[in-house]
């Protein structure tokens, strides 16, 4: 079932390229036209089937689309809105995977003029592994994705994207920007940055001998520092971005480690077994 005509994806990596595949495979666009910087990796796309057509200008990626995709760093896509903006036609749906909304949702809608409009996306699939080569068609597979209407949101058009999420399939929930940025400031970014720090905590550390601490690491270790191999650039960008919400759950949890601490101190292993009874009830609902 056709969807939209003409689809852009801008940024043809792991999440542009993985959507581009399933709506391909699903029939639900007529035509795909993918943008970005880097012209070999959009010649290997097309050359792939993954996309119709592709293009280093942005004016003429976007040329005639009926939904544009923002692929991107969440820093570069305020400012990739603002130089194609004039260059879309009234009708056009635009959304983003984002996974800061706030800022994005507030200045993408000063800038969108009336008849063009904007729902804001955070399809949360991904892996270790990333760019175009790692792309796959059943990577939205029941998986969630979060969009972020506001009053100002156009009905039809959150329908549409709605339906296009589904499609690939995706459960959609509706949160607001504000809730959105709280909720996977807690259980995506703290992680984040956590485990960013616990990594750094170690990998500092040596014996009396001078030998590596983490030398000497097993699977757990492993198991629970994974996303520690994440892109920096993207999580500072990330982190910068839920500014406000970094910081406050970095003092949560800073507070809960002080508790921890202290329960250690006093030697209260009554307190200390409660607390860590309590992680295991909480990890229940994660798993």
């Amino acid at each position: 079932m056709k969807l939209f005509g003409k689809m852009t994806v801008i940024g043809v990596g792991l999440l542009g390229a993985s959507l581009a595949r399933a709506c391909k495979e699903r029939g639900l666009v007529e035509e795909i036209t993918g943008y970005g910087r880097n012209r070999e990796n959009l010649e290997k796309a097309r050359a792939l089937k993954v996309i119709d057509h592709c293009s280093t200008d942005l004016a003429d990626a976007v040329k005639g689309a009926d939904l544009v995709v923002l692929c991107t760093p969440v820093t570069s896509i305020i400012p990739l809105i603002q130089n194609m903006i004039s260059k879309i036609r009234p009708g056009t749906l635009i959304t983003d995977v984002g996974s800061v909304k706030e800022p994005i949702v507030k200045e993408t809608e000063k800038l969108v003029p009336e008849g063009v409009y904007f729902v804001g996306s955070h399809p949360i699939a991904g892996g270790e592994n990333s760019g175009l080569e790692a792309s796959t068609a059943d990577l939205y597979q029941n998986a969630k994705c979060i969009v972020t209407p506001t009053g100002k949101t156009n009905n039809k058009a959150l329908e549409k994207i709605s339906a296009l999420w589904q499609a690939v399939g995706m459960q959609v929930i509706n949160l607001s920007a504000e809730e959105h940025d709280f909720v996977f400031g807690a259980v995506s970014h703290l992680p984040h940055i956590v485990v960013y720090a616990l990594m750094n905590t170690l990998g500092a550390l040596r014996t009396q001998d001078d030998r590596e601490v983490t030398a000497f690491s097993g699977a757990g270790l492993k198991d629970i520092t994974r996303i520690a191999s994440s892109d920096p650039v993207m999580w500072r960008d990330i982190c910068l971005s839920n500014r406000n919400h970094s910081l406050d759950l970095i003092d949560r949890f800073q507070n809960k480690l002080d508790e921890i601490r202290s329960t250690i101190e006093k030697g209260d292993g009554e307190a200390l077994k409660e607390e860590f009874m309590a992680a295991n009830k909480y990890r229940l609902n994660v798993i």
